[in-house]
């Protein structure tokens, strides 16, 4: 989660400063804006993968429980 944390964060930091710069800003301007963007980006990330790693958690735990008899499984339950 802190890798994804990260990489919202970088992201939404090039994506703030370069609306900054598109809008030939000042500098102080095109770094608060980086920033901003950098810790909305994270806590976006952040939350996307809570949701992400939950639902991943969620199909797995279904696999396991839902599973389908083998063909080996149908041939001994035949035999029986």
């Amino acid at each position: 989660m802190k890798a994804l944390m990260i990489l919202g964060a970088i992201v939404g930091f090039l994506i703030g400063t370069g609306f900054g710069l598109a809008q030939s800003s000042s500098w102080p301007a095109i770094l608060w804006h980086g920033c901003a963007a950098a810790l909305l980006a994270a806590l976006l990330a952040r939350w996307w993968s809570r949701i992400w790693l939950g639902s991943l958690r969620d199909a797995i735990h279904n696999r396991h429980t839902m599973r389908t008899p083998s063909p080996a499984d149908k041939k001994a339950g035949a035999k029986l």
